[in-house]
This record gives structure tokens, sequence and C-alpha cells, in this order.
């Protein structure tokens, strides 16, 4: 009996150990804070992603830079085998690759239901990217509707003058500088002590991240410019990937498919909920008048043509969006 009882334990350690060593845990950089809708949804695709694979994968999402990487850092650290997958902002990676910024090009998409049609053609153009770097895209979210926020109300484009503007990535740097203002590009984690401080005295980025700051707390005024659409991707290291079973890979694929579209969802709702926060703490939502906004367009014009003289590759891209938009 004693020995039959050391059999049985054996045999359950050995199928313990098994289990153990069949379970992948893959670590996932997030610099959002917890609360954050891109944060949150990480979470969501990691539980899911470890439901659908019987717990063959586990994802561990590490928020709020805990990693120690910032926004910038993101798919380099994929790239290198750092972190095996990252939520990266595409924008800010225009450092390592100008094409990044394609997506941000100003007043080229009005609304996010012309963004699904841009994806069209630009999502292939950012896989080829992504694999480039060593990396693979599992899902791809856009942020909210964009909104410059001040410290001063205005009507024309000389009461903004000279303001320092933070802009997450150089085309909102170049969008702010061609309205007149300073444009800044500062990485999310240096942004409140800027503001604190006074070093910026304005924040060019979306409703979610206005309420992640809490930007009640240093700024008046909420002008919904939506001068340019940026999204973040959810990517893989390739070797990370490539270790994973077919059906573990299948399974995770399946679920970012099922997912995405929610996320986009998501994006919307917590614009509008943002928003609403914002504005309970104080804040004025301060619509642009016509001309206000005709006059930015006009201005930006410049940073468009710019962009696409600098990133020739991505002016057919864009023009065979605006011909499909044309036509419909």
């Amino acid at each position: 009996m004693f020995l039959k009882s050391i059999a049985f334990g054996a045999a359950a350690a050995i199928a313990l150990a098994g289990a153990a060593a069949a379970q992948t845990r893959l670590s996932l950089s997030e610099v959002l804070p917890d609360g954050n809708f891109m944060a949150e949804n990480a979470k969501t695709f990691a539980k899911a992603v470890e439901e659908a694979t019987d717990g063959e994968v586990v994802i561990n999402v590490a928020t709020s830079g805990s990693l120690g990487f910032k926004g910038p850092d993101q798919l380099t650290a994929v790239r290198d085998g750092l972190t095996d997958m990252a939520d990266i902002n595409i924008s800010q990676q225009v450092g390592t690759n100008q094409m990044f910024g394609a997506e941000g090009v100003p007043f080229l998409v009005e609304s996010m239901e012309e963004l699904k049609d841009y994806h069209k053609f630009l999502r292939p153009e950012f896989e080829k990217l992504a694999e480039q770097y060593n990396q693979k895209i599992l899902y791809m979210v856009p942020s909210p509707a964009q909104y410059i926020y001040l410290k001063v109300k205005g009507e024309t484009l000389e009461d903004f003058r000279g303001i320092s503007v933070r802009g997450a990535d150089k085309n909102t740097v170049d969008i702010v500088s061609s309205l007149g203002m300073e444009g800044i590009a500062m990485p999310w984690g240096e942004l409140l002590p800027a503001l604190a401080s006074g070093r910026v005295a304005g924040v060019a980025t979306s409703a979610t991240s206005g309420v992640d700051g809490k930007f009640w707390e240093f700024l008046e005024y909420i002008y919904p410019t939506n001068h340019t659409w940026g999204s973040n991707v959810v990517t893989i290291n390739l070797e990370s990937w490539n270790k994973l079973s077919p059906e573990d890979q299948a399974a995770i694929e399946k679920v970012a498919a099922e997912l995405e579209p929610k996320f986009w969802e998501s994006s919307r709702d917590s614009d509008k909920a943002s928003i609403k926060t914002m504005t309970e703490n104080g804040m004025e939502l301060v619509e642009l008048s016509d001309e206000l906004r005709a006059q930015m367009a006009e201005k930006a014009k410049d940073v468009q043509a710019e962009f696409f003289d600098r990133v020739p590759q991505a002016k057919p891209i864009a023009d065979a969006y605006l011909a499909e938009k044309g036509a419909n």
C-alpha cells in the first residue's frame, strides 16, 4: 500500500511537471496605466487567450511601463526579444521607420469609419513592416478622436500663437507647429511633470489620455480638432510566436479577430465617457467654428505635402484610399 502511494505520488508529480512544462508564459509590455481602455483591451485579450488555449498560453500584461520601456521603445523591445509582446503606439515608432507615420497624415481621415477604409490599404503595409522588425501584429485599435488641450480660450489661430504644446509623435508636433503653436515631442512619462513645471502649456492627444493625466489639474479648455489619427498594435516577437504550437497560434489569431471589432467600439465609448469626466471636473469643451477648422486644415496642407515628400512610399497608399473614398 505504501509503495502504491509512492508510485501514485510520483506519477502525479510527473504529470504536474509535464503540464507546467507545456505552459508558455509571455510578457506583454504596456506603457499605459490600469484603467486606460487600451490597457484593459490587452488584459481582456490575455484572459481570452488563456481560455482559448486551455491555459497553455498565459500572457502577463505589465502596465504603466513597469518593464522599463517608454512608448517609443516598444517596437525595438519586441524586435530584440526584451519582451515577448507589446502594445505599441504606431506613430511613436517614426524614429525607427518614417512609414509608421502614414496613419497620422493631418486631415486625411475625418472619422473612424473612414479610418477603417484607410486601413484596408495601410494595414498590409504595417504588417510587412512588423515582420521586418521581427514581430507579428495580432490586433490593431485606433485611439479615439484627437483634441488640443489649452489654458486659454481663443477663436482665431492668432490666439494660440507661441503656446508650447506636447505631441506624442513627429506628425502631431508638425501639425501643432503649422498652426502657430510650439510643438514639442515628449513621451507620456515626461508629460505630467512638464505640465506641472510649465515647460508645456498644452497637449495634443485623445480624451482617454486627458483623463489618465487628470488634465483638469493643469488645463481648462478642450478643442475637438480631430487633426490626426493613430492606432495601437499588439505584436508578438516572431521567435516567441514560432515556439507556440500551430493549434495555439490558430486559437490566438481567432481570439484577436473576434475581439478587434469590440476594441474599436471600446475606443468610441471611451472617448464619450472621457469627455464627460473632464467636463464634470471643470474643463470646457470649445466647439471650433467652421472658419477656424478650415484655417487649420489649410495650414496643415503643407505638413501633409512635406510628409509625402519625405515618405514617398506612403503616397500611393493614401491615393488608393482617396480614390475609393471619392468613388463611394
